[in-house]
């Protein structure tokens, strides 16, 4: 059987994280949850986590520095991230994938958009 798939939720809003993490529990995931930058990086430790679904705009430490802090650490260089914002703005876009963001999701967003997201981020 293969092992359970990994993904760490990083998102300042409670519901937010628990409306993503409940979806992902349904179908089969792991996961670990984090309330802002600061608080992701300090998870990650060494632990294998298959995708991040991260908010841009939060405190303490936003979503595009946690990104560009977490691809320093040799253990999560490739890991795939999805940025869940409520910006729509294309420099923001830029910036999320420049820092290394495999994918842009806009608030508010469809459950199913976001799992089919990850299936094609999160190889089997």
């Amino acid at each position: 059987m293969n092992p359970k798939k990994t993904v760490m939720v990083v998102d300042d809003s409670v519901s937010v994280r628990q409306a993503i993490c409940g979806s992902l529990e349904e179908a089969g995931y792991d996961t670990v949850e984090a309330e802002d930058g600061t608080q992701a990086i300090a998870q990650l430790d060494g632990r294998k986590i298959n995708l991040i679904i991260c908010d841009v705009n939060m405190p303490n430490m936003d979503g595009i520095t946690f990104v560009k802090e977490m691809r320093t650490m040799e253990s999560y260089k490739f890991t795939p991230v999805i940025m869940l914002t409520t910006e729509s703005a294309e420099a923001k876009r830029l910036q999320g994938q420049m820092a290394g963001a495999k994918a842009w999701v806009v608030k508010p967003f469809r459950p199913q958009q976001m799992m089919n997201a990850i299936a094609k981020l999160i190889q089997p």
